[in-house]
């Protein structure tokens, strides 16, 4: 990988990295999906009239826009507000490279390697500590949240894959324009009016910096970046950089917003990290196709 595109893959890990506890920020002035249906809006607006609408179905935008949005980052959101730690949400969110796989295994006859198999073992052992250690019942809630987030990255994924896009950063800024209307509507469900009423009265300098940072740094920036990577250089070579992300959200949060992982966390987290690093590792298939022998 050249040097500039090393340095740019660094920095576009740390911005998405540093979103984690930047959006805590935002957390505590907004309410978790008003602040995602706000976000979405920026991402979108005025963006879709300077950018082309990219070359595939309308259903693939707004599949991707519900799945991104709504089903993605507002669970993010509301798990990191439940109290969920900034660095576990985003290696957690991780865990959608081996719902990925497992999309690939049943949707496309993909097979799964060893060390795939031996990855997700190792997460799921990570995961168990993670949430035995989880302090609350609420925060424990907050974790399956992000879980189910992971889950919906994967879907996002497939969707991509499924679509064919090929311009990836107009595919992001169009899709943004269907999840705010929904998370609109839940929140008016949910809260009913008090969170319009009083976003007036919490918007201060903190928070309109986190949102200007989750648009325009983590969702504009970075996946621009990301995809111009992807472009330039094999996936494989391009996916494993994403295990930074969760090192520079946890290092970042101890500055950001003074949350500290207890060595439970510390453990844990390197059992997930390196249930990861061993998925993406090239391996046999667990299960080989024999064949006869000609005669």
């Amino acid at each position: 990988m050249l040097t500039k595109h090393l340095v740019l893959a660094i920095l576009v890990t740390a911005v998405w990295g540093f979103n984690f506890p930047i959006t805590k920020l935002g957390l505590a002035h907004i309410d978790p999906i008003l602040l995602t249906a706000i976000r979405f809006t920026f991402a979108a607006l005025p963006w879709v009239f300077f950018i082309k609408r990219p070359a595939v179905a309308t259903r693939w935008l707004v599949a991707y826009g519900l799945i991104f949005g709504v089903a993605m980052w507002a669970l993010i959101n509301m798990g990191i507000a439940l109290g969920v730690p900034p660095g576990n949400a985003a290696l957690l969110i991780q865990f959608s490279a081996f719902f990925t796989v497992g999309w690939g295994v049943l949707l496309f006859r993909e097979r799964l390697t060893w060390p795939q198999v031996i990855g997700v073992v190792l997460a799921a052992i990570g995961l168990l500590g993670i949430l035995l250690s989880s302090p609350s019942k609420t925060t424990t809630i907050g974790l399956v949240l992000v879980l189910i987030s992971a889950v919906a990255w994967s879907i996002g994924n497939i969707i991509i894959k499924l679509s064919k896009v090929k311009e990836i950063f107009a595919f992001v800024v169009w899709s943004s324009l269907f999840p705010p209307l929904p998370l609109l509507l839940i929140t008016w469900w949910l809260h009913g009016t008090t969170p319009f009423t009083t976003l007036a009265l919490h918007i201060d300098a903190v928070a309109i910096f986190s949102l200007a940072f989750q648009t325009y740094a983590a969702t504009h920036f970075c996946y621009w970046g990301w995809n111009l990577l992807l472009r330039e250089y094999p996936a494989s070579k391009v996916a494993p950089l994403s295990l930074l992300i969760p090192v520079f959200a946890t290092i970042s949060s101890v500055f950001i917003v003074n949350q500290t992982p207890s060595l439970t966390d510390w453990l844990c987290l390197a059992m997930i990290l390196s249930a990861l690093g061993v998925g993406m590792k090239k391996g046999s298939s667990v299960m080989k196709t024999t064949h006869s022998p000609a005669s």
